[in-house]
């Protein structure tokens, strides 16, 4: 059944508001109701279209009568933050994360008209190991359950839903866990870290990356809610690009960190603002994680374009990643090698190449 009124929280970040415009410019629904605790910025609301926004913290109660009043019956959770400096802080983001989760299911589980749950989550609940599987299908147990952040915020966040679908069975509920978004004009931790002048790495490492390019993310998010696709979904692009490949592919220089060295240096972004590197996303850039997408496949019938392909677009659209002058490089290999010194750690460990 084709969905009437939806409400979508975190509409004031990109993919919400992207995907708020969207399904409000199928004349099908109804109405769409957007939900966040800011309102949006000038570029969201041309993209918002008839959206009808609603200041609102789904941390609080009054959701409900949200919920309630505009008779919902398709909601889409986007509101589960990923970098700790745009949520004012680690204990801010675990409470928007979690205790907002919690605020909207019980609101949820409340109303009469629900009809469908859409989640979006992330591949990080597998966690990164060098104990992992070739391939997360989405029945696969971690072999170690992330222990902070975002990725441990993302477990619990998927526990009160998989809770709430055992309290309401006649809602259709569908889990999405996507790999890294890229694309020409997202921004994450991941793009800002492959923008960055010289890029880091762990010495010794040379981990897979997959990727969902922010088009296929929103396509499979359009396509939960107007069809029904109950179940738990790994999302992302066939394929996956070495660390040191898609290095190259940006044509930038990198500077190997010796590991003890790489909480210093990642501190050190966080700092100044650069990156927002979180212990699970340094997990990540030393041993990766690959999720099997075909049971997505299987279900859509379609899936997102290759992890490769995804990569070349945000390459293809951003070209001064490639044309940074000798000066700036020298400048931040520096920056990079000056922290590692300072650290204790001898600089000559980091020079090596990049490990496979």
């Amino acid at each position: 059944m084709s969905p009437r009124v939806v409400l979508v929280t975190g509409v004031s970040r990109y993919l919400g508001s992207r995907l708020a415009g969207q399904l409000a410019a199928d004349p099908s629904i109804e109405r769409v109701v957007g939900v966040d605790t800011i309102p949006p910025r000038a570029e969201q609301k041309r993209q918002l279209g008839r959206t009808e926004f609603v200041r609102a913290d789904i941390r609080n109660p009054l959701i409900a009568k949200v919920i309630a009043q505009a008779e919902v019956d398709t909601v889409v959770h986007m509101n589960v933050i990923a970098t700790p400096l745009g949520a004012g802080g680690r204990t801010a983001m675990k409470e928007i994360n979690v205790i907002g989760t919690m605020q909207l299911l019980a609101a949820c589980q409340k109303a009469p008209s629900m009809r469908k749950l859409v989640v979006k989550s992330t591949t990080a609940v597998y966690g990164s190991s060098p104990r992992d599987p070739a391939l997360f299908t989405e029945s696969v147990e971690p072999r170690a359950l992330p222990k902070s952040g975002y990725a441990k915020d993302a477990v619990e966040v998927e526990g009160y839903v998989r809770g709430f679908g055992r309290r309401r069975p006649d809602v259709t509920l569908s889990l999405l866990r996507f790999t890294n978004f890229i694309g020409p004009s997202i921004e994450t931790p991941l793009t800002r870290y492959f923008s960055l002048p010289v890029v880091p790495t762990v010495f010794g490492f040379d981990p897979r990356i997959q990727l969902c390019h922010e088009d296929d993310g929103i396509e499979v998010l359009v396509r939960s809610v107007m069809e029904d696709h109950p179940g738990i979904f790994n999302v992302g692009g066939d394929g996956v690009l070495l660390l040191s490949q898609a290095i190259r592919r940006l044509g930038k220089p990198s500077v190997p960190i010796p590991s003890p060295a790489v909480s210093l240096v990642a501190r050190a972004f966080r700092s100044a603002g650069l990156v927002d590197f979180s212990p699970e996303q340094m997990r990540y850039l030393e041993h990766g994680r690959v999720a099997d997408v075909s049971r997505l496949r299987g279900e859509l019938g379609w899936g997102p374009r290759p992890t490769s392909q995804a990569f070349e677009d945000f390459v293809a659209a951003a070209p001064g990643l490639r044309l940074i002058s000798p000066e700036v490089v020298a400048g931040a290999e520096q920056t990079v090698l000056g922290l590692v010194g300072r650290g204790r750690v001898p600089a000559a460990a980091g020079q090596g190449g990049t490990g496979a």
